[in-house]
């Protein structure tokens, strides 16, 4: 017992450390996973994937991918179009794919579990010149 006593700053540092080791294992199953640029493609070719874009509106009109569902994130949940076809893969993107891990995260509490975040968001599809539309 006195062991615990004289030394229990490193026993806490041991547990903050252990807990910052198993962080990101623990997170990585919440919001599903990360998808480049190119694995994105090979999703909506091959798997007829659906991107859903969860930008603002503002955000989307200067540049989305080709057929886009534009869902801002805050409709996100009450949104009627969504597939219904819950099996399909999604590609959630955002500018920066930010907000795209969250939305992701609400997708599968509603039962989309085949979720992917376009990693990057839209600066990662553009690094990789893949082509955008933008809205009039």
């Amino acid at each position: 017992m006195d062991f615990f006593i004289n030394n229990w700053i490193l026993i806490l540092a041991a547990f903050v450390s252990g807990g910052m080791l198993v962080w990101p294992l623990v997170t990585r199953g919440v919001a599903g996973s990360t998808v480049s640029p190119s694995q994105a493609v090979l999703l909506i070719n091959r798997e007829k994937g659906v991107v859903i874009d969860v930008s603002e509106p503002a955000e989307f009109a200067q540049g989305h991918i080709k057929d886009a569902k534009h869902i801002p994130f805050g409709q996100l949940e009450s949104s009627t179009q969504l597939p219904s076809n819950k099996a399909l893969p999604l590609i959630v993107v955002c500018p920066t794919g930010a907000r795209a891990v969250r939305a992701a995260a609400t997708l599968r509490k509603v039962g989309y579990q085949n979720t992917h975040v376009l990693a990057g968001g839209m600066a990662g599809w553009r690094e990789a010149n893949l082509p955008v539309e933008k809205s009039s």
